[in-house]
């Protein structure tokens, strides 16, 4: 377990590492950053999953198991948001199935804690539960990324998945979305994208985001702004702080 400063969550927990590049919001990845660091100091979890690329590391594509890490939810006792993965994606191709279906046996016994899974990958998201014919959990939010209208397609996929809660992360938000439908959805994240090289986000864009989320009853929350000094740009919007939750205790324990 480690303590996590993203404002949405509490903890992450990584049963593996690694992951690969695949639309323009994995450009900046912060977790390709980290897991560079993590492999120069020879952390075996981490060996081959970054690679040089000019002045910058990139993912390899290469992904480690660490069944050290799966079962360490079971051992805590106090109740948790749990970011599932924050160091990689769960449903990329190159994890087995049968795995995936051991980490979720580990989240349905860790019952006292809330997970929150976040995939680009909704398609293989989709597939995984079909195949091994998982039952939604109520302390399981299943989420996907979007980074921009481009990538739509996403949203669709993810409302065909059973869950308790479903999620968005506009993170980080490098277009406009339109006029999108979050019907079905419970959680929408929005972020612009921190660290170098950061790309900046409008504020319209934003607007786009909340004004769906009060159309469907969709909880809202605005994490940053972002920027290469995303604390001096802050977290609000509309001169206020949005931290609402899909649940009410959520967004009370916030407040």
């Amino acid at each position: 377990m480690s303590q996590s400063d993203i404002e949405w969550t509490e903890v992450t927990w990584n049963p593996l590492a690694g992951c690969s590049v695949l639309s323009p919001g994995c450009s900046n990845c912060y977790a390709m950053r980290m897991a560079a660091r993590l492999e120069a100091m020879g952390i075996a979890k981490y060996a081959g999953t970054t690679r040089k690329s000019g002045t910058r590391s990139v993912w390899t594509g290469k992904t480690n198991i660490d069944e050290s890490a799966l079962l360490m939810p079971l051992s805590w006792k106090k109740p948790r948001r749990v970011f599932v993965n924050s160091m990689s994606d769960l449903f990329q191709d190159s994890i087995p199935t049968e795995f995936i279906d051991r980490v979720w046996k580990v989240m349905e016994e860790a019952g006292q804690h809330t997970f929150q899974i976040l995939t680009k990958r909704p398609e293989r998201m989709a597939k995984v539960h079909h195949e091994l014919n998982l039952k939604p959990l109520d302390n399981v939010w299943l989420g996907t990324s979007i980074e921009s209208s481009d990538y739509l397609s996403r949203l669709d996929t993810l409302k065909q998945v059973p869950a308790a809660v479903r999620f968005i992360s506009f993170e980080p938000l490098l277009d406009s979305v339109g006029n999108l439908n979050l019907d079905q959805i419970h959680w929408a994240i929005v972020g612009g994208e921190s660290g170098p090289g950061a790309r900046p986000m409008k504020s319209e864009w934003v607007e786009e985001i909340q004004t769906a989320c009060r159309r469907s009853n969709t909880a809202f929350f605005f994490k940053q702004w972002g920027g290469t000094r995303k604390k001096q740009t802050g977290r609000k919007f509309k001169n206020q702080h949005w931290d609402e939750y899909p649940y009410p205790e959520y967004t009370a324990s916030m407040s």
